[in-house]
């Protein structure tokens, strides 16, 4: 499915910040090499990423799912400068290939990587987070959520990607859909949260934008 007509997404990335050449060697790369390219964030939503940090100014970030490490890199340019992200990803061939990325950039000590379930890795996490992305298995969305509440600072900001799952939430949903069932759950609970202020974007598939009110 494309996002957008391909002339409008040419017209809005080229009136938008360039991406930076180690994110534009590390999409070339993702694009050569692995079997889903298209889960990376790519140029125009990595820009948004980046900005959304910049005006956060994050002391803490926390990402669940890493896949190449493109987003992660885009929303470490906004981290203070003693901060850290931490990123978690259940697939451990990845895990060089992020590290590589990391490492050459200005943020690569700042990065910790952590390869397992989110599930179990975050409540181990002794950290308060300002900025948390969400771009792992759509069907744990809704526990990601609950897990992740009590560990954020009064005013941080919860990013979710792929909400819209391909404008699958708004058609008749097969029985055997895991995945879109957990994201209409999640959407009416970001939307409904009495401790969230949200707004959905339809930016590429989806992001969502919380505000956690404590």
């Amino acid at each position: 499915m494309d996002f957008l007509p391909q002339k409008i997404n040419d017209y809005v990335e080229k009136h938008s910040q360039a991406e930076p050449e180690l994110l534009q060697k590390l999409n070339r790369e993702t694009w050569q090499k692995q079997l889903q390219p298209r889960m990376l964030s790519g140029h125009l939503q990595g820009r948004i990423l980046s900005m959304l940090s910049k005006l956060i100014q994050p002391k803490n970030i926390l990402e669940i799912g890493t896949y190449t490490g493109y987003s992660a890199l885009c929303l470490a340019e906004g981290m203070q400068e003693n901060g850290e992200l931490h990123t978690i990803d259940i697939n451990e061939e990845l895990f060089d290939f992020q590290r590589k990325y990391f490492d050459e950039s200005s943020y690569g000590k700042q990065i910790f990587q952590h390869l397992g379930n989110a599930l179990e890795i975050i409540p181990q996490l002794d950290k308060t987070f300002d900025l948390v992305f969400i771009d792992a298995d759509k069907s744990n969305y809704p526990n990601y959520l609950e897990i992740i509440l009590p560990k954020l600072k009064k005013g941080a900001v919860i990013l979710s990607d792929n909400v819209l799952w391909s404008g699958k939430v708004v058609e008749k949903v097969k029985d055997d859909d895991i995945d879109t069932k957990a994201l209409l759950q999640y959407n009416k609970l970001l939307n409904e949260h009495p401790k969230l202020e949200t707004v959905l974007l339809p930016i590429r598939d989806g992001l969502t934008l919380s505000r956690f009110i404590g």
